[in-house]
């Protein structure tokens, strides 16, 4: 598939990861259309900047995923599609499944169906490792891979309401495929972060965030898997446009101990209050190769942290020190 001529559609084109897949795609030379809740909304404005003539390759519509007509009319036209939105119900914290499990398979399912009523090759669909981890019979020897999903018993029993969500999504995504034809792929990251061009702080940042400015001196000494929100568009980008790549795909790049992870930005910001203290804990593993197999590269850890603490510093997130 080729950049020049193509038109796709990426849903929740204000985001931190649709952000960066907007901004690569218009470098590619892709003609996009991108959905958003209200185009008028100021934190929607970097998208006109993110690259020397977006406003003449960039179209914003408004859409809810709930509302299948906004999506088709957005969709409409598109040779491809990228599902980055994730739908948030009205209100406070959701704490009920209904309000956030059906609220995601809906969102996903109105999608797919305006990509098949508007002829649609392919779709991107952003899942998440939450559809990946939640799993206790897992075997604690093995590296978890596509073969592994979340349980979605377990994911109830404990009320994790957000991996549950993302487990049934991505699975009726994957089934819609299979039923229709229509060709799904689907793309599931770790931890995303990486610098941020939107003006808010997205939910993933703040794992790192917290690490440089909570001041906490105890914390699990966890394994964190993480990837550069810069390698998740890369990879939404490449599964578009690889004709092998099929079915799901783990997109993580780096496995990290908590208390190793401190260390390395202590290293090259020593004067943040890190944790000193780390309470140790089983350890799990994943595996991106068959993300890799298809020609998926990732910088180090190092410049992805470097470039996310500049970022936090500049956006006013935290002090410089």
């Amino acid at each position: 598939m080729e950049g020049v001529e193509e038109r796709v559609c990426v849903t929740g084109a204000g985001g931190y990861v649709a952000s960066w897949l907007v901004k690569l795609l218009l470098s590619k030379g892709y003609t996009v259309h991108g959905t958003v809740r209200n185009p008028e909304d100021p934190k929607n404005s970097h998208l006109m900047k993110l690259v020397e003539g977006s406003d003449q390759k960039l179209q914003l519509f408004q859409a809810d995923l709930t509302n299948y007509d906004s999506l088709h009319a957005a969709i409409t036209g598109c040779n491809g599609v990228f599902h980055v939105a994730t739908p948030v119900p009205p209100g406070s914290e959701p704490i009920l499944e209904v309000e956030l499990v059906d609220t995601a398979v809906i969102g996903t399912l109105n999608v797919l169906k305006a990509c098949s009523e508007a002829k649609i090759k392919r779709v991107v669909v952003v899942s998440s490792t939450a559809a990946v981890e939640m799993n206790p019979n897992w075997p604690k020897d093995q590296a978890m891979d596509e073969a592994c999903w979340s349980d979605e018993e377990y994911c109830r029993k404990t009320k994790n309401w957000y991996f549950l969500s993302k487990t049934v999504a991505e699975k009726e995504a994957l089934e819609y495929g299979r039923r229709t034809g229509l060709e799904v792929v689907t793309v599931c990251p770790s931890i995303v972060v990486g610098p941020m061009l939107q003006s808010t702080v997205n939910g993933s940042s703040w794992v790192l965030i917290k690490i440089l400015k909570d001041g906490v001196d105890r914390v699990e000494n966890k394994v964190r898997f993480i990837v550069d929100v810069r390698e998740v568009a890369e990879a939404l980008l490449l599964t578009y446009e690889k004709p092998e790549a099929e079915g799901r795909y783990i997109c993580s790049s780096y496995m990290v101990r908590m208390r190793d992870l401190v260390e390395k930005l202590r290293s090259v910001y020593p004067n943040y209050n890190y944790p000193n203290n780390f309470i140790e804990v089983d350890e799990e593993k994943i595996s991106s190769e068959k993300l890799q197999r298809v020609g998926w590269k990732f910088r180090s850890l190092e410049e992805t942290l470097v470039d996310s603490v500049k970022s936090y510093q500049e956006a006013g997130v935290i002090h410089r020190c």
